[in-house]
Order: C-alpha cells, then structure tokens, then sequence
C-alpha cells in the first residue's frame, strides 16, 4: 500500500469540473486508500479514492456527520478488519461500494461521490 499518495496534478486556473489527471493507477494498491486534491465547480476539493482491483472509486473527504476530513492525518485513512473506512473524527463507518454509513453517529447518510475513470493506466477526474 503506498500510504500518503497526494497529487497536484490539476492545474489551477482551468475551472469547473474539467477532465483531469489525479493518480497513475500503479501508484493505489489494490484496497488501498489515497487522497487527491482537485478542483470541482472551481473549488479545491480533497477527495479520496479507493482502489478496487481496476476500477476506482471517489468520494469527498468529508464525513457527512460533522463536515470534518475522514482522514486521521494528510492521507492516511483507516480500515476496519471488516474492509470499512472509518472516520478517524467520530468513528463512523462507511462500506466501500457505494460510501453508505453502516454504523456510527450518520448512518444510513452517504459520503459524495465524485465521478472518476481509470484511462490508460491512471485515474482521471470525470
């Protein structure tokens, strides 16, 4: 797992939500957790990935409990032995396939999606 992958890769100054590089898919190991910064409707944005097999997933790095980051420390997540991110701030619980809130003080509430596509070896915004 490469712990703390961060990209800068958007280039500020181009708005919206244009596509853009975030991470070569080498650099997320299969189950792995990274977080990106992008800028989405021309604000920068953290966001976190989850690498699963080819595909990645995207989210917000926001817990819906309480607007705080998910991360503990700048790109370090946690995983439960149950495979589920959990929010270092409160401890809630979120599953890997579609961001839900199983368990902790926002459950049944979502984390935002972010769309992104896998193109050539690296992950894309959009």
């Amino acid at each position: 797992m490469d712990e703390g992958v961060r990209s800068s890769l958007n280039h500020p100054g181009e708005g919206g939500n244009a596509v853009l590089p975030l991470i070569e898919l080498a650099r997320l190991a299969d189950g792995a957790f990274a977080e990106v910064e992008a800028t989405l409707d021309g604000d920068a944005e953290s966001l976190l990935l989850y690498r699963d097999g080819e595909a990645v997933r995207a989210w917000l790095n926001i817990c819906p409990h309480a607007g705080r980051r998910l991360d503990w420390a700048p790109g370090q997540f946690l995983k439960s032995k149950d495979g589920l991110l959990v929010c270092a701030a409160h401890g809630a619980s979120f599953e890997l396939q579609g961001g839900q809130c199983v368990a902790g003080p926002c459950r049944g509430e979502a984390l935002r999606a972010v769309a992104v596509t896998v193109r050539d070896g690296v992950v894309w915004l959009g």
